[in-house]
Parts: structure tokens; C-alpha cells; sequence
């Protein structure tokens, strides 16, 4: 007996997996298919990323009811301290207290952990993991693609959220803007002997950024922080072949003591970073969303908020397509999604490039003006505003779901 649904998700990751739950909270049904095992994906020490999950996104986790069980694992970002190299001048980010905070940071084990169990008890979610796609296909009536196993499944819509190497955007013949920044992000757990006080930093090295992301204090009550250490391409491998003590003691010496005493809590990962972004995010009964649709650089803490977004907007195009009668594979409807998602993509990730280029640059020259445009930002408001709200992601046209 078939089994069509409204949607095939092709990628079940933080993105994809939203996606199913937040269509279901809205009665649209859907099969999602992905490669990967889920007991692989939240085993302890699979991965140790952590993932700043913005107000708007919290939103969407508040009302999709995945808050509750999220709640005691995420610490808040009270404030967002941005400096040239620990020179003076630096820009310090703080809501006022009515706001709430910047954001949260999470684990991404336990945001995997929190969706997974969500998606078990929802009668519209077809979940298939450790499964392979062997074709796809996008008719005048619908979507199918066929497993490794023979079985089809059939939908309206076909959403591709593989990620960066999206198959399903390849087949489709989507073309995307690339580069490579010939630099790979260094991530590392870090105890330390000082509080962070709920302080994200950003410091700015010519050769690239240096983020400490807070996490919860341990159970021992060891004070905790995430690090995204970015450095040239050139250097990866030398850096990656460090002793451990060498490396706590580059990392140590690029902090200037802000968090005191510091040692390293976990296995240190790397990860390769380019720009990608594809103009057009829909096509004949597709939508693009989360990776598949634009990968930037970890600068700003981001790329999954811009994902949840990408949710948030298609989910609402939907709701508002079956309100009209109208198919989820409408031309009009994807056209709308296409429409207000490709420029508020595109301004972000715009944004976290020439960030990335500008603080680039070396010299003294260079700093000294960057510090400058800093300091006259500390000194605005209303641009202070403006930057914490976007990281915020509660300006411009914000989806329902994203919203408080």
C-alpha cells in the first residue's frame, strides 16, 4: 500500500529533522531519509560541537515543544565581547535585561538527542536512517525516490537538507557561488579557572578568528568553554600534530588570560571552512534548505540559525498553501520561499565574508582603523542595536514559528 506523504526530507540532520517536526506540529506529513545512524550520531564523543542557537531559534524550539527537554543542557550568552587581538577598542554586546540573552549554547549531541526523541513520537514523521537514496525523481504529480532496498516513497515536495555536498541539489543542477578560505577551524572543549560569566568572545587574528563559546559548568563544577580556533590551511596540519601541551599552550597564549588557567577536555577536531551559496534555493517541486542551500563561515555562529530560519519560512509557505488548497508543490508557493529566503541568506552570509576579509588584514595600519569602526560602534547604540538584533535574528520579515 502506498504511503505518499507531503514532503520527502532528504537529510535528516539538525536541519532536515527540524523541519519534519515543525511541518507535523502544523499537520503536514513527511518521510525523511538519511544516510547516517542516529546511535552513532549521539554517542558521547561522536562530535564536539557546540552550536549557538539564537533567540529566534529558541523561539522555534518553544514552539515546536523540543524547549522543555533542551532547557537544562543550554547555557546562556549574556554578552558577545568582539575584540582586534585583545587590543584596546574592543565592542561589548548586551542586551538589555528585559531582552533576555544573545542566545544559547548547546551541545549538538543533545540538540540531536532532543529531535531525535521528538520525531519518535510523531505519527507524521517517517523516519528511515542508515539508508541510501538510489534515484530521485520530480514529476508534473509528485516526488519519489527509491532506496537501496527497491522501496518508493512518494511525496509532493522533495526538500533537499543534505548539507554542503547536497546530492539532491547536484542532480537537480543548481549552481552554487564557491570558495575556499584555505583555513580549517580547530574545535576543542576547554576547562578553565575562571568563570566565564556567560561571556562569548570574539577575537580577531590576521591569520583568522579565535571564538570562546561558553558551555555549563561540568558536574565537578570545572568551568567549561567551547573553542573555534581558526587557522591557515598551510598550518593546519603542523597545528593538528601539536602535543597537547603545546597546543593548550598556543591556545592559552592567543586568550591573554582571559579565562585563566586553561586545559584542553576532549579530542581536538578540524574542519575545512568555504563560502557556498546558491541564488536559487527552489526548483520544479524543490526546496533547499539549512547547508544545501548556503554554508558560510563559523564566524558569526550562524549557519545552523540561518538553517532554522529556512524552516521556519517553508514550514509557513506551506501552512499558508494548504490553507488556500493549493499543492505543496506549487509553483507560487515555492516562488514566495525562493523570494524570502535568497536575500536574507544572502545579506548574512555577505556580512560574516567581509568580516572574515576585513579582519584579515594584517598590519598595524589595518588594526588601527579597525578599532576605530569599533569603537565608534561601542559608542552607538542604535548600531549596537542593529548588529544584536541581527544576531538575534529578530529583524526583518521573521517567520511565525520563529517568533516569541
Amino acid at each position: 500500500m502506498s504511503d505518499k506523504r507531503d514532503l520527502l526530507i532528504l537529510g535528516g540532520g539538525l536541519v532536515g529533522m527540524t523541519l519534519a517536526i515543525a511541518a507535523a506540529k502544523k499537520g503536514i506529513s513527511s518521510h525523511v531519509v538519511d544516510r547516517a545512524d542516529p546511535a552513532e550520531l549521539t554517542a558521547e564523543g561522536f562530535d564536539g560541537r557546540a552550536s549557538a542557537i539564537s533567540t529566534a531559534s529558541w523561539n522555534l524550539f518553544r514552539n515546536i515543544d523540543i524547549a522543555d527537554a533542551l532547557e537544562p543542557f543550554g547555557c546562556p550568552i549574556a554578552s558577545i565581547a568582539v575584540t582586534d587581538g585583545m587590543k584596546p577598542g574592543r565592542i561589548d554586546f548586551q542586551p538589555e535585561e528585559h531582552e533576555g540573552t544573545l542566545g544559547r549554547m548547546f551541545p549538538n549531541r543533545r540538540l540531536r538527542l532532543a529531535l531525535f526523541e521528538a520525531a519518535q513520537g510523531e505519527d507524521l514523521i517517517s523516519y528511515r536512517p542508515k539508508t541510501n537514496v538510489l534515484t530521485r525523481h520530480r514529476g508534473d504529480h509528485g516526488v519519489t525516490a527509491m532506496l537501496a532496498d527497491e522501496t518508493v516513497l512518494e511525496a509532493s515536495l522533495m526538500v533537499g537538507a543534505e548539507g554542503r555536498l547536497s546530492p539532491t541539489r547536484e542532480e537537480a543542477g543548481i549552481t552554487m557561488a564557491h570558495w575556499d578560505y584555505s583555513h580549517r577551524a580547530m574545535i576543542v572543549g576547554l576547562t578553565h579557572s575562571k568563570p566565564h560569566e556567560n561571556v562569548a568572545w570574539e577575537i580577531f587574528y590576521p591569520a583568522g578568528p579565535f571564538a570562546l563559546l561558553p558551555l555549563l559548568d561540568d558536574e565537578d563544577g570545572s568551568h567549561r568553554s567551547a573553542l573555534v580556533w581558526t587557522v591557515a590551511e598551510k598550518d593546519a596540519a603542523g597545528v593538528l600534530a601539536m602535543p597537547r601541551s603545546m597546543f593548550r599552550a598556543e591556545v592559552a597564549k592567543r586568550m591573554h588570560g582571559v579565562l585563566g588557567e586553561i586545559e584542553l577536555q576532549g579530542d581536538i577536531s578540524a574542519y575545512p571552512l568555504s563560502f557556498q551559496h546558491t541564488v536559487q534555493i527552489t526548483g520544479d517541486r524543490l526546496a533547499l534548505v539549512g547547508d544545501a542551500a548556503h554554508g558560510m563561515h563559523p564566524i558569526a555562529g550562524q549557519g545552523l540559525n540561518l538553517g532554522l530560519r529556512d524552516v521556519g519560512a517553508l514550514v509557513e509557505v506551506m501552512s499558508e498553501a494548504a490553507r488556500l488548497g493549493l499543492d505543496f508543490g506549487d509553483a507560487q508557493m515555492l516562488a514566495r520561499y525562493q523570494k524570502w529566503r535568497a536575500l536574507d541568506s544572502l545579506m548574512v552570509m555577505g556580512a560574516t565574508d567581509g568580516l572574515t576579509r576585513l579582519f584579515g588584514i594584517p598590519g598595524k595600519l589595518p588594526s588601527a582603523i579597525r578599532r576605530l569602526g569599533m569603537g565608534m560602534v561601542q559608542r552607538t547604540p542604535p548600531l549596537k542595536r542593529w548588529f544584536m538584533d541581527e544576531a538575534r535574528g529578530v529583524s526583518g520579515e521573521v517567520p511565525e514559528l520563529l517568533k516569541g
